[in-house]
């Protein structure tokens, strides 16, 4: 039934290819999208969302003076539709602290390497530089340090040695649309949380590198 389904707000910068993977999973899974916020007007995410009848907003980070100002405002939002999670899918702003502790443990963000390898941008160039033999995405709990929240799941592409960073992000985004709406799933069932910064899946500590999943 519709009152079972955990309530979402996806937070977007871009495409929205990671957007569209939890839309398509939500349509047969127990997480129903609210809205979809982004800090960029001409983010093509939102064109996504709004073709599938999914509410839109716009918090252009531009039009504040402050950062703090900024956070606020989007907390505000986010809040006025109340719901269970919060998903960061390709937002390309740095939260504050405030923000943050407001959200926390119900806030996950997705990120492009085998945390804690490659925090920050850059990822699949920075794995090739460094000689890597594989690859993959993290999904986290969000907290105050960036990408150093509890990891949650994790999967793996092996790295070739023709790759290009292309390749190599092009196989990883593969990934991520198969891990992210199998975490939310797990999070909407009430199977996992975040306790005394630890991630707990089936009320188990997971380990430093989450589930391993082999998607």
């Amino acid at each position: 039934m519709e009152a079972t389904h955990c309530r979402v707000v996806v937070l977007i910068s871009g495409t929205g290819s990671n957007l569209q993977a939890l839309i398509d999973a939500s349509v047969h899974s127990n997480f129903k999208i609210s809205a979809v916020i982004s800090n960029n007007p001409d983010a093509k995410g939102l064109d996504k969302a709004a073709r599938d009848n999914i509410e839109t907003v716009v918090v252009n980070h531009r039009d504040f003076d402050e950062r703090e100002e900024f956070d606020l405002a989007l907390r505000k939002l986010i809040d006025s539709y109340d719901p269970d999670l919060v998903i960061l899918a390709g937002f390309m702003r740095i939260l504050g602290s405030s923000f943050v502790k407001h959200f926390l443990g119900r806030i996950v963000n997705i990120h492009p390497s085998l945390l804690p390898k490659y925090p920050g941008i850059n990822t699949h160039q920075r794995a090739l530089d460094a000689g890597d033999k594989e690859h993959g995405v993290s999904v986290h709990f969000v907290t105050e340090e960036l990408d150093g929240g509890p990891v949650i799941a994790q999967d793996r592409v092996p790295v070739l040695s023709d790759d290009t960073a292309d390749d190599l992000a092009a196989r990883v985004l593969d990934k991520e649309h198969l891990l992210y709406p199998k975490v939310v799933s797990w999070y909407a069932a009430g199977r996992l949380r975040l306790e005394n910064n630890a991630a707990l899946l089936d009320d188990e500590a997971l380990p430093p590198g989450g589930v391993q999943v082999h998607a």
